[in-house]
């Protein structure tokens, strides 16, 4: 933007940038221009481009005294900030709070989340601050008060940040019917958002923007403004001095002592890991290895508040050398004194590496640094992805879907406690939210009748009686008290429950968390505390287990795992059959790829390659999918259970990221009957049904939409008693209305969220048109690191059986070893 048709900024906020050294920034300008155009706008920046300042820029210079000209400030709520996190919120306001202070102006900020007062939040809805700084959730809630259309009614700017961090999901749709409320109430109110990590900009221009709710099908975009482009991030992967790269394994534990010498080298390291587990694991690795007694710390979402604060505390004082962490940092605070950022294992995306990365070096013109460290060969590729897609500033991210019926329930009781209101109205409002623009009639009639009663199986029940429609067309509260209920129970983070594993006679072996326990079904086995156990039943919050006399078919419990993207697993099979590429490979990884190119055939983009081999005793078939570990654990399940009906005698499989390892006594000759597109039809029904996987998504949704209720006056229920009320209530419906909205949520849930089932889909049909079988006489080299699991993944009871306790170097010659006249074994199909 030229000098020329830049927008004018008041005098006083030109010279507190001026008096930092600080030059206002093209696109903070931009954003200023917008809001003063009445435009909404997305702002995709660079981390560390000031685009938190860029968001509240109009508003500081509506209230700087040249542009109030001797007038008294206005009085009501003039902004209203929406951030992910109620820390990052915090942490804005301190940052907020700065400039306002030094500039003078008169502007009062404050913030409303679950940590703020009752007290303090009454007030608030009769004397508001001039900006609030909340939460999609204490927003919603904040919607249901009477007093919302009075104090909504100025509002002038609402600012979203780290948009990408939520929009896609529940958070999003939940924020969405929110936007689509405040539009009703203050039309004039302008929507800007921001990010640093967007791959399709133009879909959440669209999400931002309000909808005509005619149904002519055309959407409306908010505006696009580009950030500054920053420094280019200095990323390297990090490789063993001595050692190779490992075969098997995701800790990355082989590379503690060079991250202990980065520690000692830099003034500052963030070190990411992709699950509680191994944060914790990294930081005991990194404290033994600790000989100068460097203050180092862990930070996760499983540790108290008060242990986070302290560490954030510790952080922002410049107290600590390192900080070993999670996602629970990935939009972080501002932190200015990171000098690198080491990512421990593979990233998953390169959006996530990105945000990662800029916690590094916070300023528009410094470098980034940041080291990946992968855990094995696979990783090593995907780390080479992430990094090549870094350097060329590709990303990628979550898509779009449809918004949930659950999340539309919540927000119509809200919006019935807020005051009574006309269907038709309240219909157009919600179709102006584009998650919602797909709502029908027949849907809303649908949602409203379960508001209104729980639906006909459950019209009898009067505690299902939350809204009535009177004689003049009005929908109410049934009765005054339902609104309290509503504000302790609504909310969209439904906790996970840890379930207790145990055996018929009571002892307990320890627990593992509700989401694994969703995928067992009694008869299913699975490794947990050094034995493999048989699932007797599912009771209340209880795993009730056998030792079992056969070996697991279930992998260990792992805890969640961050999902591999479509466009890094691209990527890496891009670079599997880019042989001219392998050059810039470490030679062990580049030895690793040509052996496996001679022994058997690397799997092209587009491709489904299935490797069938003999070993140990029995047969294996490795499916190279590249489809991430939640889709390859569910095609784990519908594959054995289609050799079990077909009599191969399944024994267990193991699943990484890009492969599925399946074995058992009789080999198979043709996979492609065990991946027809129908198992989604049969099997995969079959098998959700039976399953927890339904009964669990079924709670999560009976939870938001708030037929069931965690909270009462006095007491809240305990997971247990959660379960119990919502598994009656699913049964119920099962049996006697099948078609009920919530049933159709969980389903939905239970087949996007938690199976990753879009993309088996996509894989099952790439199966029908590029599936390539080779049969070989031993394992190959790609199955390898998949393969080094087996040992650790299931170990049948009692003695331990040799020939599953796989050892990695024996596999690993053997793989790698060329017989005498051996040559390439295909044998392709289609």
């Amino acid at each position: 933007m030229s000098s020329d048709t830049a927008p004018s900024v008041p005098p006083e906020i030109a010279a507190w940038f001026e008096g930092r050294d600080w030059r206002i920034r093209r696109h903070q300008l931009a954003m200023l221009e917008k809001a003063r155009a009445r435009r909404d706008a997305l702002l995709v920046a660079d981390t560390g481009a000031g685009k938190t300042l860029a968001g509240f820029l109009p508003t500081l210079c509506d209230f700087a005294p040249s542009s109030l000209a001797g007038a008294a400030p206005p009085e009501g709520l003039h902004t209203l900030y929406v951030s992910p996190l109620k820390a990052l919120a915090h942490d804005v306001k301190r940052n907020l709070l700065m400039p306002v202070e030094e500039m003078g102006l008169p502007i009062r900020v404050e913030t409303r989340s679950g940590d703020t007062s009752s007290d303090a939040k009454k007030r608030q809805r009769t004397k508001p601050p001039h900006v609030l700084l909340t939460t999609p959730e204490s927003l919603s809630l904040l919607l249901s008060y009477p007093e919302s259309f009075e104090l909504f009614r100025g509002l002038k700017r609402i600012v979203i940040d780290e948009v990408h961090a939520f929009a896609t999901g529940k958070r999003g749709d939940l924020l969405a019917l929110s936007l689509a409320r405040l539009h009703g109430i203050a039309p004039e109110a302008r929507r800007a958002a921001l990010s640093a990590t967007l791959a399709d900009p133009r879909s959440f221009q669209e999400w931002l923007a309000p909808q005509p709710a005619d149904g002519t099908g055309e959407i409306f975009a908010a505006d696009l403004v580009l950030g500054e482009k920053g420094s280019e991030p200095d990323v390297e992967i990090l490789l063993p001095i001595e050692e190779r790269v490992p075969w098997g394994g995701h800790a990355g534990r082989w590379a503690v002592g060079q991250l202990y010498e980065a520690i000692k080298a830099n003034r500052t390291t963030l070190v990411f890991t992709n699950t509680r587990f191994l944060a914790e694991f990294i930081f005991q690795c990194l404290w033994e290895a600790n000989e100068d007694h460097l203050p180092i710390g862990v930070h996760h979402g499983s540790l108290s508040k008060e242990a986070r604060r302290k560490v954030e505390d510790a952080m922002a004082a410049g107290n600590l050398r390192a900080l070993v962490c999670t996602a629970s940092l990935d939009l972080g605070v501002d932190w200015g004194d990171i000098d690198l950022v080491v990512q421990m294992g593979a990233p998953k995306g390169s959006s996530r590496l990105l945000q990662r990365i800029g916690r590094a070096g916070h300023r528009l013109d410094a470098r980034s640094r940041a080291v990946l460290v992968p855990g094995n060969r696979f990783e090593f590729l995907e780390a080479m992805a992430a990094k090549d897609a870094v350097d060329e500033g590709r990303r990628d991210g979550e898509e779009f879907r449809p918004g949930g019926f659950d999340v539309l329930a919540q927000h119509v009781m809200a919006c019935a406690c807020a005051g009574p209101f006309h269907e038709d109205a309240l219909f157009a409002e919600i179709r102006s939210a584009l998650s919602y623009a797909w709502l029908g009639r027949e849907e809303f009639a649908r949602v409203l009748s379960f508001v209104e009663s729980g639906g006909y199986s459950l019209r009898a029940y009067d505690k299902f009686k939350r809204i009535v429609r009177g004689k003049d067309g009005v929908w109410r509260l049934a009765h005054p008290s339902q609104a309290q209920r509503h504000r302790m129970n609504a909310g969209i983070i439904v906790d996970s429950e840890m379930l207790t594993v145990r055996f018929k006679n009571g002892r307990s072996l320890g627990k593992v968390e509700e989401r694994f326990a969703a995928q067992l079904s009694p008869g299913d086995t699975f490794f947990f505390a050094g034995m493999s156990l048989e699932v007797e039943s599912l009771k209340d919050m209880d795993v009730i287990v056998r030792a079992a006399t056969k070996s697991a078919t279930i992998p260990s419990y792992g805890g969640l795992r961050l999902p591999l993207t479509t466009h890094l697993a691209e990527r890496v099979q891009e670079m599997l059959t880019d042989r001219a590429g392998w050059a810039r490979f470490p030679d062990d990884v580049r030895e690793w790829l040509e052996m496996q190119d001679y022994r058997s055939r690397l799997p092209a983009p587009g491709e489904l390659l299935v490797e069938s081999f003999p070993h140990g005793g029995k047969h294996y078939s490795a499916y190279y999918t590249f489809e991430g570990w939640n889709a390859n654990q569910s095609l784990g399940m519908l594959i054995t259970r289609r050799m079990e009906d077909r009599g191969l005698l399944p024994g267990g499989f193991v699943a990484n990221d890009y492969c599925l390892a399946v074995w058992g006594l009789k080999p198979v000759s043709d996979p492609a009957p065990l991946l027809s597109p129908d198992i989604l039809r049969h099997e995969f029904v079959d098998w959700v049904t039976e399953s927890h996987l339904l009964r669990r998504a079924f709670r999560e949704v009976a939870v938001i939409s708030g037929l069931v209720e965690r909270q009462h006056p006095g007491r809240k229920k305990t997971g247990k008693q959660v379960t119990f009320s919502t598994d009656l209530i699913y049964d119920v419906l099962r049996k006697y209305e099948p078609d009920h909205v919530l049933l159709e949520a969980a389903w939905q849930d239970a087949r996007a969220r938690m199976t990753d089932v879009g993309r088996l889909a996509d894989l099952l049909e790439r199966s029908e048109r590029e599936l390539v079988h080779v049969e070989l006489e031993r394992v190959s080299p790609l199955a390898v690191p998949v393969m080094t699991m087996i040992g650790r993944e299931a170990v049948p009871q009692g003695a331990v059986d040799d020939e599953l306790l796989i050892e990695a170097e024996g596999l690993v010659a053997e793989a790698m070893r060329i017989a005498p006249g051996e040559g390439p074994e295909r044998e392709e199909g289609d």
